[in-house]
């Protein structure tokens, strides 16, 4: 009886496992179906990212280009701003040296006049690039233009006013160029 009730088992399973093979087949082929699904989207998935790639590499490229382009472009409206400033100052220089070569030292009044004038076309090159003087004396005091290197004490000046000009101070529109040294009344 211990047989028949093990033959009974036996048979029991392979009856489960030949009621199961239908289900099993089911099973796998849901799941082979799914795998192809899956498969095509990771195809699809590999497609975009291939696409997405040469559009990261392509724009890369590009802004690398623009960078240099821009450095490129940048370095030459610096040298062909400095190159105009130079034009300009070329005259002064070759009146300088005019007044160096004539120079007559018995004559003292025409040196003068000489530098004058040289002192002149410096300010209208000066002008012409856009540069202007920082009027300075008598105003308040400003640590962003001024740059204080004397301080004195003084009935004749309100506090915080700027007493004496020492060196003069430049800037180009918004820019400075060069503060003004200053004599402060405190």
């Amino acid at each position: 009886m211990i047989e028949e009730t093990e033959n009974t088992e036996n048979i029991e399973i392979t009856e489960d496992a030949a009621g199961a093979e239908p289900e099993t087949t089911d099973i796998l082929e849901k799941k082979q179906k799914e795998i192809k699904k899956l498969e095509g989207e990771i195809k699809q998935k590999e497609e975009e990212y291939g696409v997405l790639y040469d559009k990261y590499l392509r724009v890369n490229a590009e802004y690398d280009n623009f960078r240099k382009r821009t450095a490129k472009e940048k370095e030459g409206i610096y040298s062909d701003a400095a190159a105009d400033v130079l034009k300009n100052m070329l005259p002064v220089l070759d009146n300088i040296e005019r007044a160096v070569q004539f120079c007559d030292v018995s004559d003292p009044e025409k040196v003068f006049e000489g530098f004058r004038i040289i002192y002149s076309q410096f300010l209208n090159v000066l002008e012409k690039i856009g540069v202007e003087e920082i009027k300075s004396e008598g105003e308040q005091f400003n640590p962003e233009v001024h740059n204080a290197v004397m301080h004195e004490q003084s009935e004749d000046h309100p506090n915080n006013t700027v007493a004496e000009v020492m060196q003069k101070g430049y800037i180009k529109g918004d820019r400075i160029i060069r503060p003004a040294m200053v004599k402060v009344v405190n």
